[in-house]
């Protein structure tokens, strides 16, 4: 793993967050590191690294906090934030999904698959674009098009910039054009959560991917009381 490629560890324990430094250094990566919110807020402006370990509690704000502004401000909103706290309730989980977080590691963690984690997300972040009319695997739906091998997506030859969440929802809804998604179906094979939960998490993002989307939003569909439809108009 390139040294270019950046962490951003934000935790409040000192002995956990350099143990994840070390050995996140020890793989590779260039790591930057804070012990409260405001510290690691500065840093992400700053740095704008394409991962942040992000813990939940923290002395001064929460990690939902946290991560909302981080999606709020054009500068770091394409981090990939991946929340690491000792509470494992399904409902913080969803918290954190609702407010833009893209993965979720449970305190105590094995540091190996902490790394291993992290490492797909910055191949994800990090991998260059692929040119607008490249082959790999890929989906063309109307305006959009998809190269999965390359992680990227477009709107009419222009790039999108999705976080990984966005991303696999766009997917999904993509290689699924016509058919009606379901909120419990995209929360099980989206975020692999329950498909009964109550959460807003999905229309969250929906709203977000239509703003990112531009003139192909109108590609995704709701559909009243039931869900969500990709369908191409025309």
């Amino acid at each position: 793993m390139s040294d270019l490629a950046q962490v951003l560890v934000v935790e409040d324990e000192d002995d956990i967050r350099n143990l994840v430094v070390m050995n996140l250094k020890r793989a590779g990566f260039g790591v930057l590191d804070a012990a409260d919110g405001a510290a690691g807020l500065a840093l992400a402006k700053e740095h704008r690294p394409p991962v942040v370990l992000l813990d939940l509690m923290l002395p001064d704000m929460s990690g939902r906090d946290i991560c909302a502004r981080l999606r709020e401000d054009p500068d770091t909103a394409h981090a990939h934030v991946i929340m690491v706290t000792a509470m494992g309730e399904e409902r913080d989980r969803v918290d954190g999904f609702e407010v833009g977080a893209d993965d979720y590691v449970t305190k105590p963690f094995s540091v190996r698959e902490l790394v291993l984690r992290v490492k797909a997300a910055a191949r994800r972040a990090t991998t260059p674009a692929a040119p607008a009319s490249g082959g790999g695997d890929g989906l063309h739906r109307g305006a959009v098009r998809v190269d999965k091998d390359a992680h990227r997506a477009w709107v009419s030859d222009v790039e999108l910039e999705l976080t990984a969440t966005e991303y696999k929802l766009l997917v999904y809804l993509a290689e699924h054009e016509g058919k009606l998604c379901e909120r419990g179906e995209l929360l099980e094979e989206v975020w692999e959560l329950p498909p009964s939960l109550n959460t807003r998490t999905v229309d969250t993002h929906i709203k977000r991917l239509r703003q990112k989307l531009g003139e192909a939003a109108g590609y995704v569909e709701t559909v009243r009381g039931a869900g969500y439809r990709f369908r191409v108009s025309g």
